[in-house]
Formats: structure tokens, sequence, C-alpha cells
């Protein structure tokens, strides 16, 4: 049974979102407010985090940035009722696996659970290694040579995506999909500098990739 800890201060919503989470047979923990979510985040291990933006005493995004520091990396579902682009792009840069905007149908949002339940259980390595570079899943920590990088959430969660589909030409869509999450509407040049910015810190010559590789008219190939 997986465990969903639902972070909503709005008693009704949380409530109505608590039982028809419970019929789908998941084990449901109730959070009100920011600070709270962090420390159960931080207490206990859930397999989900469904969390509203709109938050008493530390909103979603502090939420997102501060367990990502922690190195927490539980898939993280934001929920809000802002819809504008840069609302989203903000919530996925701060840690989020993915983003639904109020209102949103449960069958959504059920279908949106099942797929980042499934994406996490995706068969990794706890420890992933490629050259000098150790990329630890458990920690949610890239180094190289032994030494800590500094990589952002996305950065993070895009050479993950590689890392699944390694050996696989992969388009720019396909690499949004997997690393912004569906419904992200981002221009191209948003991930080529994505990879521009990842070869900086994981390949031996930037300008002549090894593991990063174009694939004309394709897109990208992670070969590690």
């Amino acid at each position: 049974m997986a465990r969903i800890l639902l972070v909503e201060d709005e008693a009704n919503i949380a409530l109505a979102l608590e039982d028809d989470l419970r019929k789908e047979g998941y084990d449901v923990e109730v959070a009100g407010d920011g600070e709270r979510a962090c420390g159960r985040a931080l207490e206990e291990a859930f397999d989900l985090i469904l969390l509203d933006v709109m938050l008493p005493r530390k909103d979603g995004f502090e939420v997102c940035r501060d367990l990502r520091r922690a190195r927490v990396r539980t898939p993280i579902l934001m929920l809000t009722a802002k819809t504008q682009e840069a609302e989203k792009i903000l919530g996925l840069e701060s840690g989020a696996d993915d983003y639904v905007t109020k209102p949103y149908s449960p069958r959504e949002l059920r279908a949106r659970i099942k797929a980042l339940l499934r994406r996490a259980s995706d068969a990794l390595p706890e420890i992933y290694r490629f050259g000098d570079v150790e990329v630890d899943f458990a920690r949610y920590e890239v180094r190289r040579g032994g030494r800590l990088l500094e990589v952002t959430p996305t950065e993070f969660k895009l050479l993950a995506a590689f890392i699944r589909q390694r050996g696989r030409a992969l388009t720019r869509d396909q690499l949004l999909d997997l690393a912004w999450g569906q419904g992200v509407f981002v221009s191209d040049r948003v991930v080529d500098n994505q990879i521009v910015n990842l070869r900086k810190k994981i390949e031996p010559k930037p300008s002549k990739p090894r593991y990063l590789l174009n694939v004309r008219g394709v897109g990208y190939r992670f070969d590690g």
C-alpha cells in the first residue's frame, strides 16, 4: 500500500481528497501547513507527496526546495489554483515532479499519481557510475571525482531520465515529458540550455561530449 502525504490547509478539500485516495487503496496522512509537511517528510518515508502551493507558515514552493535540499527524493505532485505557465515552471524548478491545476478532475489526479508512483518504482540502481561521475539516487546527489556537484532539481531529473533511457535517442519533447512532466510547455532552447549546463558539470570536455551526445535530426542520447 503506497503511503501518501497530503498537504492541504482547506479542511473540506483535504477531507474529500483523503476519502478519494483511501478508496483507491492508498494510506494517507494529512498535514495542514508547510512546516508540518516538511517535518513529517523528514521524519518518515512516504511514497508520494501531494502538495498544495498556497499554505500557511511555508508555501509549497518553499516546502519543495527545503525537502530537495535535505535530499528527500520522494515524488512531489503540486496542486494549485495558479494557472500561469511561470508558476508551473517555478514549481518544477523547486523540485516538484508534476503539477496539476485546480479545478482538476479526480480521474486525472488519480492517473497522475499512478504515473508518478510507477515512474518512481522503475528499476534504477541506488548509485549509478559512469566515468568519474557518481549519481546517488538515494541521496539525490551527483559527485565527480569524489567532489559534490551543485546540480539543480531539473538537472538531476534530466540526468536521471537519460540514465533510465541510456543508449536511446530521445527527442526534446520526450525529454520535456520525462524531466519536466507532461503538460508543461517550454521552448526547445530551455532543454538545450539545461543540457549545456549539465555537460559543463559531468563531461571531461564539454565542447566534445563523451556521454550526452547530439543525435542529428532527433535530439540527444546518453552513452554512459
